[in-house]
């Protein structure tokens, strides 16, 4: 059976579109929603907000079967090919990236940063099957990144926007990130959501069977990840009434690098792999978990850290707006490479 991309995973970018144009609509004419959207907030936190972005985390998190995890270390080569592809290729090269193409303009630097930081969880699995990958493999990687995720995400932060543009130099990059926050915004909008995927999961499954589980509860909870990050964006963008002008722009000033690394990382990853004799489905499912991105919590972490007024977070709403179209022509690319793997 040939894998296909759901109607509204297909038309995602429409959808970010169309929230964007809504919430900037609100904002415009109806420029008391600020002060409505602060109503319900305590302290710095805006609790529907919140909310919406734990939901937003929830249904990923709830897909990963974490019983594969002893799985992962059989194939100790490949694993550290992904590890290194993830957590120092993927990183290094947003920050370089961020750096050539955002050094004057730090609070878009630092949300593609922070991007480039949040490894994949969500739509990975989509681009593997879609490009003929190893689903079960998919699946294992996913499972270690959620968890690696977890407990290197704060670490990675300091290390990318604290530490490394004071020691390159970077004179006009004033921004750094208080740990403790990002700490406590990873607990909060990825461990909250993390654990209740993982009791969801352990309980259901025991109580209702697996098939049930997969073929039931997922599809029923999926849908509720891009309705979050809908309620997320009209939100963001209800308070940007006033910035109607600037935003085209920004979107392609902030799209050009991310199309350059989602490009360079398929690529980059497929061909390390191949040079290790990687078979295609394996190699695949490790290309396109390097090349995707957490943009849940990419933004959960900006709204929580600098604002949901904040450049960092408009940054992060743009990410899906650009990956969708750009990986759907790497699964092009990925399977015209499958048939060359064929002739070899």
């Amino acid at each position: 059976m040939n894998a296909k991309l759901k109607f509204t995973d297909r038309y995602l970018t429409l959808w970010i579109f169309l929230a964007m144009a809504t919430g900037i609509s609100l904002g415009y004419f109806f420029p008391g929603i600020a002060q409505v959207t602060r109503s319900f907030s305590s302290g710095t936190t805006n609790i529907p907000l919140a909310a919406g972005l734990i939901l937003m985390m929830y249904p990923p998190l709830a897909k990963v079967d974490y019983s594969l995890l002893p799985q992962v270390f059989k194939d100790k080569k490949l694993i550290s090919v992904s590890l290194f592809l993830n957590w120092i290729v993927g990183p290094v090269l947003m920050f370089v990236l961020a750096v050539i193409f955002l050094k004057n303009e730090p609070d878009y630097m630092t949300g593609l940063i922070l991007i480039g930081l949040a490894r994949c969880i969500a739509m990975v699995i989509v681009w593997n099957d879609l490009a003929k990958g190893n689903r079960e493999y998919a699946a294992l990687l996913v499972a270690l990144n959620s968890v690696f995720q977890i407990f290197s995400y704060s670490f990675f932060a300091w290390l990318f926007i604290n530490a490394l543009p004071l020691k390159l130099g970077l004179e006009d990059f004033r921004i750094s990130v208080p740990t403790r926050e990002v700490t406590e915004s990873v607990l909060l909008y990825l461990g909250i959501p993390f654990l209740a995927g993982f009791l969801s999961r352990y309980l259901l499954i025991s109580s209702k069977g697996k098939e049930w589980y997969n073929r039931k509860f997922i599809p029923a909870i999926s849908p509720v990840t891009l309705y979050a990050l809908l309620f997320t964006i009209v939100l963001m963008f209800s308070l940007k009434g006033d910035q109607i002008l600037e935003l085209p722009m920004d979107v392609v000033k902030i799209a050009i690098p991310l199309i350059i690394y989602f490009v360079f990382m398929f690529f980059i990853s497929f061909f390390i792999n191949k040079m290790m004799k990687v078979p295609y489905d394996k190699n695949i499912s490790v290309a396109f978990t390097a090349t995707g991105n957490n943009f849940e919590l990419a933004i959960a972490v900006s709204i929580a850290v600098f604002g949901i007024h904040s450049a960092q977070a408009f940054v992060g709403v743009i990410g899906p707006l650009v990956e969708v179209p750009v990986l759907i022509i790497l699964v092009k690319a990925s399977l015209y490479l499958k048939q060359k793997y064929k002739n070899q």
